[in-house]
């Protein structure tokens, strides 16, 4: 079991993370620290194998925590649960040193397969400020996922407005269909998939690279 320590500053985000991570059992939560009071040397002697940093509003103080870790034990990885996820805010946290950032926004109960994942190397994020290269790159690692995935280039469409929080009115006057054909769609992707619901097919967008937030939809005649 992977050792893991919570680093925010308060007490609702870390109980929501101990719940998420209970019902895996596949982490050893070692204990929580309050962001704005600990240090990264007291994190550090815990021996942790991962880190999830709070994000603290946006602060600075949680980015310089961030560096601070990998200063004092560059093994760790440092997670950053974040309800922001705009690119700006993004490299700041990969340029500390995070090696990837999950949203609040996701349920608990997927916490611990995010970051599971993120571990295995299967989730990866690239820096924008890296411009037309890194673009490329993520171009790139976005294709091979798609021609990997079982889904109709329809079925990835609406995947991906499913994945973006579309609900099946929107995607349907998005696409220029009826809500009964985003239903049927959707029928067929969460069986492809071997998902049971559009939140379990979001992750599974999510975690399998078929998202891009800077990428248009594809248009389908």
């Amino acid at each position: 079991m992977k050792r893991l320590v919570v680093v925010a500053d308060g007490s609702l985000i870390v109980e929501a993370i101990r719940i998420g991570l209970r019902t895996s059992g596949e982490f050893n939560l070692l204990g929580h620290a309050n962001g704005r009071r600990t240090s990264a040397r007291t994190i550090v002697d815990a021996a942790p194998d991962v880190v999830l940093v709070d994000d603290m509003d946006h602060s600075e103080l949680a980015v310089s925590l961030i560096g601070a870790i990998k200063e004092e034990n560059e093994a760790i990885t440092v997670l950053v649960l974040t309800v922001r996820m705009d690119p700006e805010w993004l490299d700041q946290v990969f340029d500390a040193g995070a090696s990837g950032a999950i949203s609040k926004a996701i349920q608990p109960v997927a916490l611990s397969t995010l970051v599971r994942e993120t571990l295995d190397g299967h989730v990866i994020h690239v820096g924008s400020q890296k411009g037309a290269a890194s673009r490329n790159v993520r171009l790139r690692a976005y294709a091979v996922a798609a021609e990997a995935c079982p889904l109709t280039t329809r079925e990835l469409e609406i995947l991906q407005l499913v994945a973006s929080g579309s609900t099946n009115g929107e995607i349907a006057r998005r696409l220029w269909v009826t809500e009964q054909t985003v239903k049927f769609h959707l029928s067929n992707i969460y069986r492809k998939l071997e998902v049971g619901n559009r939140t379990q097919a979001s992750h599974y967008a999510h975690v399998n690279g078929l998202v891009l937030d800077d990428l248009p939809v594809a248009s389908v005649a």
